[in-house]
C-alpha cells in the first residue's frame, strides 16, 4: 500500500466551493488573476480594493443625493431634460425616486460583476467605467449644489 494513499481526504480541492457569505466580508483569499489567460474571460475574485467599494458605495450614495437635489430644483422652477424621468416625475416623486435609484443599481451591479472585462476597441475596462461614472456623479451633484446655492 502506498503511503500517501492514506494521507489523502478524499476531497477534490479542484471544485469551485459553494458560496460562502465570508467572501463578501473579505475572507476570501483570491484578489487578482493568476494567470494570463484569465484575463480573456469574466474571471471572479473574492477579495476586492477598498478604493473599489468606497467609489460603489459613493457612487450609490451620490445617486440618492442627485435624485433629492433634483426633487429639490424641480419644486424651484427646473425643469427634467430627460423625456423617461419627466414623465415619471409626472406620477409623483416616488416614481421618478426609485426607477432612478434602481436602474443605477443595477448598472453599478453589473459593472462590478463584469469589472474584469476589457473593451479592446477602446482598451477600457468595466472596471475603470465604475472611476468614471465616480467623477460623472460627483460631477452632476457639484453642478446641482452651485444651482441650489447661486441660481436660487
Amino acid at each position: 500500500m502506498d503511503k500517501n494513499s492514506n494521507r489523502r481526504s478524499g476531497i477534490d480541492r479542484r471544485k469551485p466551493a459553494a458560496f460562502s457569505a465570508r467572501l463578501l466580508v473579505g475572507h476570501g483569499n483570491r484578489s487578482t488573476f493568476r494567470r494570463q489567460g484569465d484575463q480573456s474571460r469574466i474571471f471572479l475574485v473574492d477579495q476586492y480594493s477598498p478604493v473599489l467599494f468606497v467609489t460603489i458605495v459613493g457612487i450609490l450614495f451620490l445617486s440618492a443625493v442627485d435624485a433629492l437635489l433634483t426633487l429639490f430644483l424641480l419644486n424651484h422652477g427646473a425643469s427634467e431634460v430627460n423625456p423617461l424621468m419627466a414623465y415619471l416625475l409626472t406620477i409623483g416623486p416616488y416614481a421618478f425616486f426609485i426607477p432612478k435609484y434602481a436602474m443605477t443599481i443595477f448598472a453599478v451591479f453589473g459593472l462590478f460583476m463584469f469589472r474584469t472585462v476589457v473593451f479592446k476597441r477602446f482598451n477600457i475596462s468595466t472596471h475603470a467605467l465604475l472611476y468614471l461614472l465616480g467623477w460623472i456623479y460627483v460631477a452632476v451633484v457639484g453642478w446641482e449644489l452651485y444651482l441650489v446655492f447661486h441660481v436660487i
